[in-house]
Protein backbone atom coordinates (compact mmCIF):
# COMPACT_ATOMS: atom_id res chain seq x y z
CA UNK A 1 0.00 0.00 0.00
CA UNK A 2 1.36 3.41 -1.00
CA UNK A 3 1.95 5.99 1.69
CA UNK A 4 -0.41 8.96 1.52
CA UNK A 5 1.13 12.29 0.55
CA UNK A 6 2.14 14.33 3.52
CA UNK A 7 2.31 17.72 1.80
CA UNK A 8 -0.02 20.24 0.24
CA UNK A 9 0.28 19.61 -3.48
CA UNK A 10 -1.26 23.00 -4.37
CA UNK A 11 1.22 24.83 -2.16
CA UNK A 12 4.13 22.86 -3.65
CA UNK A 13 2.88 23.60 -7.17
CA UNK A 14 2.59 27.30 -6.34
CA UNK A 15 6.17 27.38 -5.04
CA UNK A 16 7.43 25.49 -8.10
CA UNK A 17 5.59 27.95 -10.34
CA UNK A 18 7.30 30.85 -8.55
CA UNK A 19 10.71 29.20 -8.99
CA UNK A 20 10.19 28.58 -12.71
CA UNK A 21 8.76 32.05 -13.20
CA UNK A 22 11.75 33.67 -11.50
CA UNK A 23 14.49 31.71 -13.29
CA UNK A 24 12.94 30.13 -16.37
CA UNK A 25 12.72 26.47 -17.28
CA UNK A 26 16.33 25.84 -18.27
CA UNK A 27 17.89 27.75 -15.37
CA UNK A 28 15.72 26.14 -12.70
CA UNK A 29 17.47 23.03 -11.46
CA UNK A 30 15.92 20.08 -9.67
CA UNK A 31 17.75 21.25 -6.56
CA UNK A 32 16.05 24.65 -6.95
CA UNK A 33 12.68 22.93 -7.22
CA UNK A 34 13.34 20.73 -4.20
CA UNK A 35 14.38 23.78 -2.18
CA UNK A 36 11.37 25.83 -3.35
CA UNK A 37 8.82 23.10 -2.68
CA UNK A 38 10.45 21.58 0.38
CA UNK A 39 10.21 18.16 -1.27
CA UNK A 40 12.87 15.57 -1.93
CA UNK A 41 13.51 14.42 -5.48
CA UNK A 42 11.57 11.19 -5.06
CA UNK A 43 8.50 13.03 -3.70
CA UNK A 44 8.78 15.60 -6.48
CA UNK A 45 8.92 12.89 -9.14
CA UNK A 46 6.11 10.90 -7.53
CA UNK A 47 3.83 13.95 -7.35
CA UNK A 48 4.63 15.64 -10.67
CA UNK A 49 6.64 13.29 -12.87
CA UNK A 50 9.64 14.90 -14.48
CA UNK A 51 10.77 18.54 -14.55
CA UNK A 52 8.89 19.24 -17.78
CA UNK A 53 5.70 17.77 -16.34
CA UNK A 54 6.05 19.96 -13.26
CA UNK A 55 6.70 23.00 -15.46
CA UNK A 56 3.57 22.37 -17.52
CA UNK A 57 1.51 21.89 -14.34
CA UNK A 58 2.93 25.16 -13.01
CA UNK A 59 2.05 26.84 -16.31
CA UNK A 60 -1.50 25.52 -15.97
CA UNK A 61 -1.73 26.97 -12.47
CA UNK A 62 -0.56 30.34 -13.79
CA UNK A 63 -3.02 30.21 -16.70
CA UNK A 64 -5.94 29.55 -14.35
CA UNK A 65 -4.93 32.48 -12.17
CA UNK A 66 -4.57 34.84 -15.13
CA UNK A 67 -7.93 33.80 -16.53
CA UNK A 68 -9.56 34.40 -13.13
CA UNK A 69 -7.94 37.85 -12.76
CA UNK A 70 -8.94 38.93 -16.26
CA UNK A 71 -12.49 37.62 -15.85
CA UNK A 72 -12.84 39.42 -12.51
CA UNK A 73 -11.46 42.66 -13.97
CA UNK A 74 -13.79 42.50 -16.97
CA UNK A 75 -16.85 41.60 -14.88
CA UNK A 76 -16.72 44.85 -12.93
CA UNK A 77 -19.91 46.94 -13.31
CA UNK A 78 -18.14 49.69 -15.26
CA UNK A 79 -17.74 50.35 -18.99
CA UNK A 80 -15.35 47.88 -20.62
CA UNK A 81 -12.76 50.56 -21.42
CA UNK A 82 -12.61 51.53 -17.75
CA UNK A 83 -12.36 47.88 -16.68
CA UNK A 84 -9.52 47.19 -19.11
CA UNK A 85 -7.77 50.43 -18.12
CA UNK A 86 -7.89 49.42 -14.45
CA UNK A 87 -6.55 45.95 -15.31
CA UNK A 88 -3.68 47.43 -17.34
CA UNK A 89 -2.95 50.02 -14.62
CA UNK A 90 -2.60 47.15 -12.13
CA UNK A 91 -0.16 45.36 -14.46
CA UNK A 92 1.89 48.54 -14.76
CA UNK A 93 1.90 49.02 -10.99
CA UNK A 94 3.14 45.43 -10.55
CA UNK A 95 5.89 46.00 -13.11
CA UNK A 96 7.04 49.29 -11.63
CA UNK A 97 6.96 48.02 -8.04
CA UNK A 98 8.91 44.87 -8.90
CA UNK A 99 6.88 41.65 -8.98
CA UNK A 100 5.69 42.21 -12.55
CA UNK A 101 9.22 42.47 -13.88
CA UNK A 102 9.34 38.71 -14.32
CA UNK A 103 7.03 39.17 -17.28
CA UNK A 104 4.17 36.88 -18.13
CA UNK A 105 4.82 33.20 -17.41
CA UNK A 106 3.02 32.31 -20.66
CA UNK A 107 5.11 34.79 -22.63
CA UNK A 108 8.26 33.51 -20.95
CA UNK A 109 7.31 29.95 -21.92
CA UNK A 110 6.71 31.08 -25.50
CA UNK A 111 10.16 32.66 -25.63
CA UNK A 112 12.02 29.82 -23.93
CA UNK A 113 10.31 26.55 -24.85
CA UNK A 114 7.63 26.91 -27.48
CA UNK A 115 9.93 26.93 -30.52
CA UNK A 116 11.44 23.54 -29.73
CA UNK A 117 8.68 21.87 -27.72
CA UNK A 118 5.45 21.16 -29.55
CA UNK A 119 3.56 20.45 -26.33
CA UNK A 120 4.66 23.75 -24.77
CA UNK A 121 3.79 25.59 -27.99
CA UNK A 122 0.30 24.11 -27.90
CA UNK A 123 -0.12 25.14 -24.26
CA UNK A 124 1.01 28.70 -25.01
CA UNK A 125 -1.36 28.94 -27.97
CA UNK A 126 -4.29 27.66 -25.91
CA UNK A 127 -3.46 29.99 -23.05
CA UNK A 128 -3.39 33.00 -25.34
CA UNK A 129 -6.68 31.83 -26.87
CA UNK A 130 -8.25 31.72 -23.39
CA UNK A 131 -7.10 35.27 -22.66
CA UNK A 132 -8.32 36.42 -26.06
CA UNK A 133 -11.70 34.75 -25.47
CA UNK A 134 -12.13 36.59 -22.16
CA UNK A 135 -11.52 39.91 -23.90
CA UNK A 136 -13.71 38.94 -26.85
CA UNK A 137 -16.63 38.04 -24.58
CA UNK A 138 -16.31 41.29 -22.62
CA UNK A 139 -16.02 43.33 -25.80
CA UNK A 140 -19.07 41.61 -27.31
CA UNK A 141 -21.08 42.52 -24.20
CA UNK A 142 -19.78 46.08 -24.41
CA UNK A 143 -20.68 46.30 -28.09
CA UNK A 144 -24.22 45.09 -27.33
CA UNK A 145 -24.51 47.85 -24.67
CA UNK A 146 -23.22 50.49 -27.07
CA UNK A 147 -19.99 51.07 -25.10
CA UNK A 148 -17.87 50.55 -28.21
CA UNK A 149 -18.65 51.21 -31.86
CA UNK A 150 -21.25 49.01 -33.51
CA UNK A 151 -18.75 48.45 -36.33
CA UNK A 152 -16.00 47.25 -33.96
CA UNK A 153 -14.44 43.89 -34.81
CA UNK A 154 -14.42 42.37 -31.31
CA UNK A 155 -12.31 39.38 -32.37
CA UNK A 156 -9.59 41.64 -33.80
CA UNK A 157 -9.73 43.93 -30.77
CA UNK A 158 -9.42 40.94 -28.43
CA UNK A 159 -6.35 39.69 -30.34
CA UNK A 160 -4.84 43.18 -30.26
CA UNK A 161 -5.41 43.56 -26.50
CA UNK A 162 -3.92 40.11 -25.85
CA UNK A 163 -0.86 40.98 -27.93
CA UNK A 164 -0.66 44.44 -26.36
CA UNK A 165 -0.65 43.06 -22.84
CA UNK A 166 2.03 40.53 -23.76
CA UNK A 167 4.07 43.36 -25.26
CA UNK A 168 3.55 45.54 -22.20
CA UNK A 169 4.76 42.72 -19.95
CA UNK A 170 7.80 42.13 -22.18
CA UNK A 171 8.76 45.81 -22.29
CA UNK A 172 8.29 45.94 -18.53
CA UNK A 173 11.00 43.31 -18.09
CA UNK A 174 13.55 45.46 -19.89
CA UNK A 175 12.28 48.99 -19.25
CA UNK A 176 10.11 49.12 -16.12
CA UNK A 177 9.47 52.86 -16.41
CA UNK A 178 5.97 54.07 -15.61
CA UNK A 179 5.91 56.78 -18.29
CA UNK A 180 6.86 54.41 -21.10
CA UNK A 181 4.40 51.77 -19.90
CA UNK A 182 1.61 54.34 -19.50
CA UNK A 183 2.24 55.53 -23.08
CA UNK A 184 1.88 51.96 -24.35
CA UNK A 185 -1.31 51.46 -22.31
CA UNK A 186 -2.85 54.73 -23.50
CA UNK A 187 -2.21 53.78 -27.11
CA UNK A 188 -3.74 50.33 -26.55
CA UNK A 189 -6.85 51.80 -24.94
CA UNK A 190 -7.46 54.22 -27.83
CA UNK A 191 -8.75 51.27 -29.86
CA UNK A 192 -11.77 51.06 -27.56
CA UNK A 193 -13.43 54.37 -28.46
Amino acid sequence: MARPREFDIDAALERAMQAFWAKGYESTSLDDLCEATGLGRSSLYAAFGDKRGLYLRALGRYEDGVEERIAAALARPVPVRKAIAAFVDRLIEDIVSGPGRRGCFVGNCAAELARGDRGAATRVRKSLERIEAAFRDALARAKAKGEIAASADVAALARFLTAGIQGLRLVGKAKPERKALNDIAATMLRCLK
